[in-house]
This record gives C-alpha cells, structure tokens and sequence, in this order.
C-alpha cells in the first residue's frame, strides 16, 4: 500500500501486510533472498555431541576416537561455536564431531 493509495482511500487505515518470513533457520540477504547454507566440508561432516558439565575437548576426544590428542580435529571443526580459546566450551554446545 503506497502513500497515494491510503490518500485515494478517503483516510480510511488499512492493516500493513506484515512481510513474508524467510523459512525457519534461513538467511537472507539484504534484499530478503534466501541465503543456501554451504555444505559443510566433509571432515566436519559427522556426529553431533552435546557439552555436559565437566567436559573438555580432550575429554571428548579420548571418549569418542580413542585419544586425548585429538582434540584439535573437534576444536577445528567447531571454532565458529567455540571461539578463539578452545578451553572455554560450555554446557549445552552441540559439538560436530569429524569423521576422521
């Protein structure tokens, strides 16, 4: 509804259409296009974990490949959840955990 059409209408207000929604969990451009997510590379592509209380990224990785010392392949996989100090995960982070 432009200017002209409420000014036509004799002043009479009309409800504003709200905007249409991108679909849940999309991105949008600054046109309001719907961003395609990348697909992730295949060495961050595997299961999720959860973080509980008590949890390091060693821990996790001697739990679930076997070795402490491959807490870098996690830590990589997931820096954009994690951040710059991989020390710091906190409880409920789902973690992906890379096929190696």
């Amino acid at each position: 509804m432009g200017l002209f059409d409420f000014l036509s209408n004799d002043g009479e207000k009309k409800p504003v259409q709200p905007a249409a929604k991108p679909a849940a969990g999309g991105a949008t451009d600054f046109f309001g296009n719907a961003n395609q997510p990348a697909a992730a590379p295949a060495a961050t592509q595997g299961e999720t974990y959860t973080v509980v209380s008590g949890d390091s990224l060693s821990k996790i990785a001697k739990r679930h490949y076997g070795d402490a010392a491959k807490w870098h392949q996690i830590y990589d996989a997931n820096k954009n959840i994690i951040g710059s100090n991989p020390d710091h995960i906190e409880v409920g982070q789902v973690l992906t955990l890379p096929k190696l």
